[in-house]
């Protein structure tokens, strides 16, 4: 399966996730969490409702959601 990030378009957050994980030779899949309900409605039951964007799935286990430190997004 490997990793989804669960984007919004425009995201500055999910930017850095994906320039981040590009930097490190990670592939990923990516779905906008924003206009596409089902993902959407997917993200929010791996992140226990959290609406944050980018949100991260490893294998299909929620890894985190928002991006820097603190996390944002």
């Amino acid at each position: 399966m490997g990793l989804v990030i669960y984007v919004k378009p425009g995201c500055p957050y999910c930017q850095q996730a994906r320039d981040y994980y590009k930097s490190e030779g990670v592939e990923w899949t990516e779905y906008d969490a924003q206009t596409d309900r089902a993902r959407r409605k997917e993200m929010l039951a791996f992140s226990d409702g959290d609406p944050t964007v980018p949100c991260m799935v490893r294998d299909g286990e929620y890894v985190g959601s928002g991006w820097g430190t603190p996390p944002r997004g």
